[in-house]
């Protein structure tokens, strides 16, 4: 709204013009009286807000979220968008989608986060799902002056949940297996417990990226399957740049490893997975290292979990954490020390020991 159209008028008085959109040939407006120019802007802004509020009860929180999406998608990666996708088709919509935005209440919030909390989803979760509905009241109250409730809610509080990961000699029987083995996805499977790579990176991997002579592999690319918004598939496999700058990086190859991709190195375009131009997708390999641990009767543990045991192991070898970081691609040292590396109870006992 323009709030230039004030005048002092003749009689002292300031008027300022709200016009108004019609079809017909005369243009008519809302006109605004006061003492001061501030006075009159006040009434027009109140105006303004009266007038949105009118149109905006109608809307729905689908429809404002529509709306948000259409304003985010310019500016963030199809990744994201993906995962903006499925947390508000599979948990928001279904919940608040056909509720008008401005009737929505604090109370509605903490019944949907009992509710998600009674699906058994973490606390993490439900965090990343508020945070993503605080954007959108955000962009309501910018857009439509609707209030901000999501200011005012208390997210619920994180618990760690620790990952299980392989023991010693749990991670030696699955070397000698994947030894054993010696197949393409073993070879990717030991690279990743070697190297720290998570699951996306290593399908993305090419042997272009693996420089043989200087001994070092690098990590550009990551490959996921994603939810689309429209299209006729629901999903699609997607091969894209890493979610941060820290994520690309160099990763020097242990000597334990460098003979095994000798022998095994294929053309340059070839993914390391299927020495083909086409990848396998992640959750092929997840199938198949959750196969290889049920038939040497090991524990059932996440893909992911390698990557833990890696950087636990490094800390056990006396790795300088800055260093460990690095390798595993996070953005600072707190969240290597914080999401991956904790010591044991004989490690803590240990160090008490020293203690004179």
């Amino acid at each position: 709204m323009n709030y230039r159209n004030v005048y002092l008028r003749k009689d002292g008085r300031y008027e300022g013009r709200v016009f108004l959109d019609t079809s017909g040939s005369k243009r008519k407006y809302h006109a605004f009286f006061g003492k001061t120019h501030d006075e009159v802007i006040a009434k027009m802004k109140k105006y303004h807000i009266d007038l949105i509020s009118k149109t905006q009860i109608r809307k729905t929180f689908t429809e404002v979220y529509e709306e948000w999406f259409g304003t985010v998608t310019i500016r963030i990666k199809e990744s994201t968008a993906a995962n903006y996708i499925l947390k508000a088709d599979k948990h928001i919509l279904p919940f608040f989608g056909q509720k008008c935005i401005c009737k929505i209440t604090n109370d509605d919030i903490y019944d949907f986060i009992r509710r998600k909390q009674q699906e058994n989803l973490s606390n993490r979760y439900i965090t990343d799902i508020l945070v993503l509905m605080k954007s959108i009241f955000k962009y309501a109250y910018k857009t439509y002056k609707i209030d901000n409730i999501m200011d005012g809610i208390v997210m619920p509080k994180k618990h760690r949940v620790e990952i299980r990961i392989l023991n010693d000699d749990e991670d030696k029987k699955l070397c000698d297996i994947l030894a054993q083995k010696n197949d393409l996805t073993s070879i990717g499977i030991y690279l990743s417990r070697v190297t720290g790579l998570r699951i996306g990176e290593l399908c993305a991997l090419k042997w272009e990226n693996i420089d043989i002579e200087q001994g070092f592999i690098s990590v550009n690319k990551t490959l996921q399957r994603i939810q689309v918004k429209n299209g006729l598939c629901k999903t699609k496999l997607m091969l894209a740049e890493p979610k941060s700058e820290s994520s690309k990086r160099k990763i020097p190859i242990p000597k334990c490893v460098l003979e095994l991709l000798k022998n095994n190195r294929g053309d340059n375009d070839n993914y390391i997975l299927s020495n083909k131009k086409k990848p396998i997708e992640p959750r092929t390999i997840q199938y198949r290292f959750a196969k290889i641990l049920k038939n040497g009767n090991l524990p059932s543990v996440h893909f992911h979990a390698i990557r833990h045991f890696f950087a636990t192991n490094c800390i056990k070898l006396g790795f300088d954490v800055k260093a460990l970081s690095e390798i595993l691609g996070h953005s600072n040292v707190s969240i290597t020390l914080d999401r991956y590396v904790h010591s044991s109870f004989e490690q803590k006992a240990e160090y008490m020991n020293r203690i004179r």
